[in-house]
């Protein structure tokens, strides 16, 4: 009954209606403006649905490892979320302190902060949960974390933070491919699917690449064991 179960979760196909980057519906106006002419709009506006292709595996083992991957990635995603957030408003922020040494006091404050605020919850994740994150933070801000460190504090800092982060065979300067990554395109299915469920508020990626693309390319290539 178990494997049943997590197969008819993992099988299930997706849909969601358009919307604006509100969130709101989209609503087509009453009337249309032609050459000067108002002409009432006799269209009946229709909902988009999206449709995934239902997953599919050779094997039990092949579902499982997708059912694995599937639940650390909904568990850091929204840490990566809320780094690109504070990653905005923080740098909005410093265009307005004009003196270094004032931006300075205000990133070891910021430091400080977010050591207290998620502390606790990151010390809670898995080594493979942590590795997770390292690629979302650079799939939603366009850098890597060790480019981050070395931009916002110093190149001695980003050294000090991935000799640490090597001693738990972590890497701060991965980058997400989900072009040329098997795992990364699992990573990024899990979210699209996500986002169309409702499951993870939406915030579109820094990078560059064409979802269409990975299905297609994905879809013909041989594809590895995400977890190894």
């Amino acid at each position: 009954m178990k494997k049943l179960a997590l197969l008819t979760c993992l099988f299930y196909t997706t849909w969601s209606p358009a919307q604006e980057p509100d969130g709101d519906p989209v609503e087509l106006p009453p009337y249309l403006i032609i050459d000067g002419d108002t002409i009432a709009n006799t269209q009946i506006p229709l909902k988009e649905v999206v449709v995934y292709k239902p997953l599919s595996f050779k094997t039990y083992d092949q579902a499982k490892q997708y059912a694995i991957l599937r639940y650390r990635v909904l568990k850091v995603y929204p840490y990566a979320k809320l780094a690109a957030d504070r990653l905005t408003v923080l740098n909005q922020r410093l265009g307005q302190i004009q003196s270094k040494s004032q931006r300075k006091k205000y990133l070891k404050r910021l430091e400080s902060f977010i050591y207290e605020e998620f502390e606790g919850e990151l010390k809670k994740l898995t080594r493979s949960q942590g590795r997770i994150l390292i690629k979302l933070v650079h799939r939603q801000t366009g850098a890597t974390t060790h480019e981050l460190i070395k931009e916002l504090r110093n190149g001695w800092r980003a050294m000090v933070y991935q000799t640490t982060a090597s001693f738990f065979k972590l890497s701060l300067k991965s980058e997400y491919d989900p072009e040329t990554i098997y795992e990364d395109y699992l990573i990024e299915d899990i979210l699209q699917r996500a986002y169309v469920n409702n499951q993870i508020d939406y915030q579109d990626t820094a990078l560059d690449y064409h979802l269409d693309s990975l299905y297609q390319k994905w879809s013909v290539q041989k594809r590895p064991n995400p977890l190894k």
